[in-house]
């Protein structure tokens, strides 16, 4: 599995993950946790539903989302935030 950086989620990482040395970490984490088995459920990973059910979710922490897509053989970070600000 290849993971790839939309720039939405790059600029959203910037603006509200990093900085946040905690966040930084539990991110790193949990990519690294993801790549091994996306299926685990620490993650809490699900399929969106409505106009965003081609993307995926899984949690950083108790509030924090990341946004996904899978696409072959990659998979595309799209998002990053708090639940309102994903959703």
């Amino acid at each position: 599995m290849k993971i790839k950086y939309h720039a939405n989620f790059v600029k959203n990482y910037k603006k509200r993950v990093r900085g946040n040395v905690k966040l930084e970490k539990k991110f790193e984490r949990r990519i690294r946790m993801f790549m091994v088995d996306a299926s685990n459920p620490v993650l809490r990973n699900h399929r969106l539903r409505g106009e965003k059910r081609d993307y995926w979710s899984f949690g950083l922490s108790g509030d924090m989302r990341v946004i996904y897509r899978k696409m072959n053989d990659e998979v595309w970070l799209y998002d990053i935030g708090t639940h309102n600000q994903v959703y």
